[in-house]
């Protein structure tokens, strides 16, 4: 399993894991396939443009033509997915795109999975599938009850990964991750949002009281155990990979401004988006047999995260200042102001 094509590579969290298979296992060749869509960005892989045991190929995981031609010309061994529409707030706007990408995309793949004979195909997913978790965690077996257009396509896309090893034996392996943070995520999702917002004196649009939790877990923790689970995970399985760190929002927005010793009159509580889950959690002692566990404390990962997009402001600032621009004033600029934090 030398030959791993990396579908939506160049995106966050696809970019990290790229860059960290290539670093751990010198026999390995890495294809990155992307689409490039406005969360797709070549300046997250431009490092690896001279390493010879790394390829790009522009491409779209929906187009089974493009994709069936890219695994059969570089002897592709296994297909690790990441590839999908991922922001809750632009599910719900155009929730089309998702079904497309999220469900449709993961069928092609697995097509291409079973036609060839691939070693392995993993779904990235995520712990939105679960929906809502007032008390406890989530296990691998609970009922899956996605309430966003964005969960549910990717729950559709994870039980077609199940059905296809069911069915077909084909060797699928599915990963829940839960919120993920660190360099190079895209700033429409919280936590670079904020941060760059913060630097820049802008308000923080914080969605009704603020009290939402979320279990956050680094970047490369989150790669670390979607490469245990590829290399030792049960065919067939399913395995949460989460931080264990789960914060209230407003409580990590006080870290954020606290750190760029900005105040917290920045912070503006917005109407809040339909459907929003309240809490999530999610058990990992199915991962932590395997031999995984977090090795990214929160305090030291947030605090690193944010002297990065503190150093980086070229990376982000031609983000913001491009689509994003548009996608921003749709969606806070027009939304009311319930109140100013204190």
């Amino acid at each position: 399993m030398q030959k791993l094509m990396v579908t939506g590579g160049a995106g966050f969290i696809g970019s990290n894991f790229a860059h960290m298979i290539l670093e751990k296992y010198p026999d390995y060749h890495v294809l990155v396939y992307d689409k490039l869509t406005y969360a797709g960005n070549p300046e997250n892989l431009r490092d690896l443009n001279d390493n010879p045991r790394y390829t790009f190929v522009h491409g779209d995981i929906a187009d089974a033509a493009k994709v069936d031609e890219t695994v059969q010309t570089y002897g592709v061994d296994a297909i690790v997915n990441f590839a999908a529409e991922s922001h809750v707030d632009r599910s719900i706007e155009e929730p089309g795109g998702f079904i497309q990408t999220d469900v449709y995309g993961v069928y092609v793949l697995l097509e291409a999975t079973r036609k060839f004979g691939l070693e392995r195909f993993l779904q990235v997913s995520t712990d939105e599938v679960y929906g809502a978790v007032l008390s406890g965690s989530s296990v691998e077996t609970d009922l899956l009850q996605p309430r966003s257009p964005y969960s549910a396509s990717k729950a559709g896309g994870e039980l077609q990964a199940q059905a296809y090893y069911v069915t077909y034996n084909t060797p699928t392996l599915v990963t829940r991750g839960s919120n993920t943070y660190g360099p190079y995520q895209y700033p429409e999702k919280m936590l670079p949002l904020f941060i760059t917002n913060a630097i820049e004196d802008k308000p923080l649009p914080m969605y009704g009281d603020g009290m939402y939790v979320r279990d956050w877990m680094h970047v490369l923790d989150h790669c670390s155990g979607i490469d245990l689970v590829l290399h030792k995970g049960e065919l067939g399985g399913i395995y949460n990979v989460g931080g264990g760190n789960e914060r209230h929002n407003i409580d990590v927005t006080y870290a954020i401004l606290d750190r760029l010793d900005k105040p917290r009159s920045l912070i503006h509580y917005v109407q809040d988006r339909p459907g929003h889950d309240r809490r999530y959690s999610v058990d990992t002692t199915k991962l932590r047999t395997l031999g995984w566990e977090p090795q990214v404390s929160f305090e030291q990962g947030l605090a690193d995260t944010i002297d990065w997009y503190k150093n980086n402001d070229q990376w982000w600032g031609k983000i913001k200042s491009g689509e994003f621009a548009g996608y921003y004033a749709k969606m806070y600029e027009q939304r009311e102001i319930l109140s100013k934090h204190e």
